[in-house]
């Protein structure tokens, strides 16, 4: 019986993303611990949705979830401390948050590119959220702005990339402020989901805190003795468990939820809206 030829087509992996395996491997041996959540977002959605119909600018809500974490962060500094040596950690005082963010390569290629806010816990919603528009149309540097030594190191043949990666870990485990300019102390990454529903997404703990942002849905809740549609986000929250441990982590996620449902900062961002354009009369 002769065989059906397969059907198919060859295409190119962007170079921003050859090598997210190694990556990854960077992160894999980490310790990490879980907590799976559901935040009632209806405030935050609920106001981007008004900024945007008010300003014509759409906000983004994944810059809403870092500027709470670098809040809550920031009132537990301990979170995002990092391991020096097997006696010492390292607390540092400012939040930064890395924050991969979808660009477009040209030719339909996308690519998450990594940025990092530095400062987060300094700065408003609005300052994170038009920090993360300016990057989003700046040029995309080759690479995606990683030093040209670590790409190759990264895309050489096995097995230097798992050397590379074991060296890294060394020098980070002696120098945490290394690991920290490169990727930030905590941070965000948003998954999402398609279609209708939720989703939680896991991932391995990078940075000390790190949020999963998954799907979004509108179920009932009870609000006031009252049953009503609330946006409900499905959240995961990952912890290094070598720093962080069951209690500090359940009093911190606690916080973190307390900041996002309450729409901590956005009465500031309407402040700060700028003024619709008047009416003409005709």
């Amino acid at each position: 019986m002769p065989k059906t030829p397969l059907s198919y087509r060859v295409v190119e992996i962007p170079p921003a993303r050859r090598n997210t395996h190694n990556y990854l491997d960077l992160y894999w041996w980490k310790h990490s611990i879980y907590a799976l959540l559901e935040v009632d977002v209806t405030a935050a959605r609920q106001f981007i949705e008004e900024y945007e119909a008010q300003t014509g600018e759409a906000l983004s809500f994944t810059g809403y979830l870092a500027y709470c974490l670098g809040r809550a962060v920031d009132e537990d500094k301990s979170v995002q401390a990092y391991p020096k040596g097997r006696k010492h950690l390292v607390i540092f005082d400012d939040v930064d948050v890395f924050l991969p963010v979808e660009r477009e390569l040209g030719g339909g290629a996308h690519a998450a590119i990594p940025y990092i806010i530095r400062g987060a816990n300094n700065k408003s919603y609005l300052e994170i959220h038009r920090e993360i528009r300016g990057f989003q149309t700046q040029p995309v540097q080759p690479g995606g702005g990683m030093p040209a030594a670590f790409r190759i190191m990264m895309s050489a043949p096995w097995p230097l990339p798992r050397l590379f990666i074991r060296l890294i870990r060394a020098v980070s485990r002696r120098d945490p402020t290394r690991s920290v300019t490169a990727a930030g102390t905590v941070g965000v990454t948003a998954l999402g989901m398609a279609g209708r529903g939720g989703g939680w997404g896991l991932a391995p703990a990078g940075q000390s805190v790190l949020l999963i942002v998954g799907g979004i849905a509108r179920k009932p809740a009870v609000i006031d003795e009252r049953v009503e549609p609330r946006h409900m986000l499905d959240l995961t929250v990952a912890f290094d468990h070598d720093v962080v441990d069951g209690a500090p982590a359940a009093r911190f996620v606690k916080r973190l939820v307390e900041l996002i449902e309450s729409g901590y900062g956005l009465e500031e961002a309407r402040r700060d809206a700028p003024a619709p354009p008047p009416v003409r009369a005709d």
